[in-house]
């Protein structure tokens, strides 16, 4: 591993989203490798992908990271697409994953990576279906991205909508203060600008005065949710799972997204198996 390389530290919210992700891919795994008439080619695709270990806050101990996770599906993927932006990492998961035919690793950033160079190996045509995890490092990620994926159809989707990291840099009770260069990565990441409009209410005050006042935590993501249903086109996409620190606070929504009708229930038992855990 390259000598500097300082791992990820993760939470217990963390760890939880690596089994969710781990059982799903499972189920994912099984079914579509069962179907014959047609047979398809399933892909697994991490945009985010990191170094392929995080370390613990609690005990410093090293835990497997999702693209190890997936290498480890039985039956496997018939190919993996692991993206991050980081060379240190890229080299960190080339030395612990090794050559392989069926892994491709590239290094960049996975909005112009995915959308060039591995969803259009995931044609629905062409009998390919795909698991997509985009984890995003803040508001790294761009709405183009997840737009595709739901016109493709033949994309399921995990998606960390990153609300802590949001309303630090973006959703601010006084907006008027917010730097404009995090404005504008916020409307990339949403896709235009009307996360403003959930974002926020003008309401009058006891004096009758205008004043502007910032929505909860939910009423975001559950505009969120509306966007992948309805612009990006998801059949499906379950309520988000709230994923807590230690102190109660959400630190981020975990979505989930699919063209297919039974794909929700799966997610939803394995959502409602953790949902007390998430803190």
């Amino acid at each position: 591993m390259p000598k500097q390389l300082k791992f990820d530290e993760i939470g217990q919210w963390s760890r939880i989203k690596l089994e969710i992700l781990k059982e799903y891919a499972s189920s994912y795994s099984i079914i579509l490798a069962a179907q014959k008439r047609p047979e398809f080619h399933h892909v697994y695709i991490e945009g985010f992908a990191g170094a392929g270990v995080h370390v613990t806050k609690v005990t410093g101990d090293f835990v497997v990271g999702s693209p190890l996770n997936a290498l480890n599906v039985r039956p496997p993927f018939r190919e993996y697409h692991l993206v991050d932006i980081a060379p240190d990492k890229v080299q960190s998961l080339r030395e612990l994953i090794g050559l392989r035919n069926d892994v491709f690793i590239y290094p960049g950033d996975c909005n112009q990576i995915l959308l060039e160079k591995v969803f259009p190996r995931v044609r629905y045509d062409n009998y390919r279906r795909g698991l997509c995890v985009l984890d995003p490092y803040g508001l790294d990620l761009d709405w183009k991205v997840v737009f595709t994926a739901g016109q493709m159809k033949s994309l399921d989707m995990f998606l960390n909508f990153p609300v802590q990291a949001i309303n630090r840099s973006v959703l601010w009770r006084e907006p008027e203060g917010v730097d404009e260069t995090q404005i504008a990565r916020m409307t990339a990441f949403w896709g235009d600008e009307s996360w403003r409009n959930h974002a926020y209410q003008v309401k009058r005050d006891l004096f009758n005065n205008l004043r502007t006042e910032k929505e909860s935590n939910e009423a975001v993501a559950h505009a969120f949710r509306d966007r992948l249903r309805v612009v990006a086109g998801f059949r499906q996409v379950p309520e988000p799972l709230p994923m807590r620190n230690s102190k109660g606070s959400i630190v981020y929504y975990l979505f989930f997204a699919s063209p297919k009708d039974t794909a929700e229930g799966i997610v939803l038992d394995i959502f409602n198996k953790y949902r007390t855990q998430g803190g």
